[in-house]
Formats: C-alpha cells, sequence, structure tokens
C-alpha cells in the first residue's frame, strides 16, 4: 500500500514554486508571503478543527495534520506533485514538534517549546547543507528566493505548530496532552528528522 500523496498536487492554479517547493495559500494569520485563505463559514466550532476538505479554507496545514498519522508509518514515498514536497516538510516538522512536548507537560509549557522551535529562523532550507532531503528537493535560484523560501517556510512553521497544539490539546480535560498524539514521537517518517 503506498502512501497518502497530497491532493493539492492537482491544483489547476499553478502556485509559485521556490526550487520546487510550492508557496501554497494558507489559512492564517501569521504574517508572511503565503497568499491568505478565507477563514471557513461558518466558522469552526474548535482550533484544532479542519474544514471540509472540498472547502476553499482547506488548506495544505490541514492535509499535513490529517495524513500525519497515516504517512509517519512509511519509509517510503512517491513524490507525484510539487505539493507533496510541502507535505513531506510539514509531516517532518510535526514530528520534530511532538517529540517537544512531554507527557507531563500543561499546555502552557507545551506551547513555550513548540512556539520556540517554530519561531526559530535558524533552520535549514532545501539546498542548505544541513537539510536531510536534499536529493529530493531544488535549492532555490539566487539569495532572493531562498529568502522568500526561509520566510514561507517560516510562516508553515508558525500556523503548523499552533494547529497542532489546538490538537493535541483538544479533549484534554485534565491540562495533559492526548496520548493517541504522543504515541508517534518515536517515529520517524522515511527515516528522516528535520
Amino acid at each position: 500500500m503506498p502512501a497518502y500523496n497530497s491532493m493539492f498536487n492537482d491544483d489547476a492554479s499553478a502556485p509559485r514554486l521556490v526550487g520546487n517547493v510550492p508557496l501554497l495559500p494558507l489559512r492564517t494569520r501569521t504574517r508572511g508571503p503565503a497568499y491568505a485563505l478565507p477563514q471557513p463559514s461558518p466558522p469552526l466550532a474548535s482550533a484544532g478543527e479542519s474544514p471540509d476538505p472540498d472547502s476553499e479554507s482547506y488548506d495544505i496545514l490541514d492535509e499535513v495534520l490529517s495524513l500525519f498519522r497515516a504517512n509517519t508509518f512509511f519509509r517510503n514515498f512517491e513524490i507525484q506533485g510539487p505539493a507533496d514536497r510541502l507535505l513531506i516538510y510539514g509531516i517532518l516538522f510535526v514530528s520534530e514538534c511532538l517529540q517537544k512536548i512531554r507527557p507531563a507537560h500543561a499546555l502552557r509549557d507545551a506551547t513555550k517549546d513548540v512556539m520556540n522551535v517554530a519561531l526559530d529562523l535558524n533552520f535549514s532550507i532545501p539546498g542548505d547543507p544541513g537539510f536531510p532531503l536534499n536529493q529530493m528537493y531544488e535549492a532555490p535560484q539566487d539569495r532572493q528566493d531562498a529568502e522568500l523560501l526561509r520566510q514561507y517556510l517560516s510562516q508553515v512553521r508558525q500556523e503548523l505548530a499552533a494547529r497542532l497544539l489546538a490538537r493535541v490539546y483538544e479533549d484534554s480535560e485534565d491540562g495533559k496532552p492526548s496520548k493517541w498524539w504522543l504515541s508517534f514521537t518515536k517515529r520517524k517518517f522515511m527515516g528522516k528528522a528535520l
């Protein structure tokens, strides 16, 4: 059985590519270069929910969170389009965030640790020597494209961290994180980590 690929590979409006990473629109309030999608109507019941995949408010970050648990079990991933590269990056980032959340952490402690990772601007982008998947990603063509990609990935990281925390602590009555999400902390998607 193959891994689940992104539905945004079939998107009729071709997004701008930096290297071969697409700059897809996001449903976000975080500042950055991504085009902002409209908020869903009617509004979502909780921050941990995603809109319907057919909705215009559904974005790649909703897809990352919905496919994370299923795709984490795969060691191989066939890239079928540019959106798959962003899906891979998002899954690896979610894995990194989950490793920062401890079972005894309250929401406040986890938010501090995860947002520190998300806000850190010293992360590798495709083309950097420390990036783990350079064989699958093209480097940006010039310094301006590299800065644009860094800003976009920073925006993705911040929004993804906020949505992940909302899901991990969504059903928490005792202030503890979901054991269901934390059971994936030791698994590595494709045997890689950011």
